[in-house]
């Protein structure tokens, strides 16, 4: 038996990892550590400050914001 594939923004994470060289937790820790509370304002932080691309910068604060992380 096999495991599902994630769907929605969890589907990045793997690529996310890979491509940046560190686990979700990091990025949601610093989401969660930033002073930002909108979606698209943690989107340009992510991407200007830590050089995410946009896919990714999105899937993490969208993910970690439905979360509850903020």
């Amino acid at each position: 038996m096999t495991t599902p594939a994630p769907n929605g923004p969890a589907s990045y994470f793997p690529a996310i990892e890979k491509k940046y060289g560190q686990p979700v937790a990091h990025w949601q820790e610093l989401i969660r550590s930033s002073p930002l509370t909108k979606h698209m304002e943690l989107v340009a932080w992510l991407k200007a400050e830590h050089g995410l691309g946009h896919g990714h910068a999105n899937a993490l604060a969208k993910h970690t914001l439905d979360e509850g992380g903020k």
